[in-house]
């Protein structure tokens, strides 16, 4: 069942979706290379506490038998790494590396998630192509991000500017709805129909996030239970945010 937020509930989740932002303007002016993932983890969730906010992913169980929860506050993913990266003391960010994060802050009982994929260093032109992309894909799809029309207007949108652009998305995950709950309807994948879903209406509030990958879209999942990798070695990127749907345009929660 997808939640119609009050105006109330709305305000909440302005508040969440501000902590994100501003834990993603610190993270992006200390983020170098020679740093450790865990690092940042550590710097994110001194922000997102110092802002009256905990870090959702923390200790987040998806319900799988042998699949501990994860152990951080945010998801660092580095060049093949696609999604949900476990941030350690040992893995070192490196000049030219793409790094992907995921964040999700709860305050007053409401969550904020946004991912970002930031160029640490100088990279290629075929890695900043990639982030680009990936980013673009999210602005492609929100166009669409409008009262009376279809949840797979949006859908439609980002996988076809992923794939007009040679890139392929990722099919085993997805966007979603979001309030209460870090994972609420409804699902919201990256590639679809036009004129198929949903009807969006306002108070709706949507984490639409273009995972991309610069080869094949096949995936593998490594012995953690968490993180996701390409199964050709290519890099991938992750870009999201949370928005609301309104009578007019969609308004985007988790940006300064």
């Amino acid at each position: 069942m997808v939640t119609i937020k009050s105006k109330s509930e709305i305000e909440l989740m302005r508040e969440a979706c501000k902590v994100v932002a501003l834990t993603y303007k610190e993270l992006e002016e200390k983020i170098k290379p020679g740093m450790s993932t865990w690092e940042l983890d550590q710097i994110a969730e001194k922000k997102m506490r110092s802002l009256g906010a905990i870090p959702a992913e923390k200790g987040y169980d998806i319900g799988i038998k042998g699949v501990p929860p994860f152990p951080a506050s945010i998801c660092v993913s580095i060049n093949d790494e696609v999604i949900h990266g476990i941030p350690s003391k040992k893995r070192i960010i490196k000049d030219g590396d793409i790094v992907s994060i995921d964040t999700v802050a709860l305050k007053k009982g409401f969550n904020g998630d946004a991912a970002r994929t930031f160029i640490v260093g100088k990279t290629s032109k075929e890695a900043e192509r990639l982030v680009n992309v990936t980013k673009q894909a999210f602005f492609e799809g929100i166009k669409y991000a409008k009262a009376g029309n279809r949840l797979g207007d949006i859908c439609h949108a980002i996988g076809e500017y992923v794939h007009s652009n040679g890139y392929s998305v990722v099919k085993e995950f997805q966007g979603h709805g979001i309030g209460r709950e870090m994972h609420e309807d409804p699902g919201i994948p990256n590639y679809g129909k036009a004129g198929r879903g949903i009807r969006l209406e306002p108070g709706m509030t949507l984490a639409i996030e273009p995972m991309v990958i610069e080869g094949k879209p096949n995936i593998l999942e490594l012995d953690d239970g968490w993180t996701i990798i390409t199964e050709d070695g290519s890099m991938a990127a992750h870009y999201e945010n949370t928005i609301l749907i309104t009578e007019k345009e969609p308004e985007i929660l988790t940006m300064l």
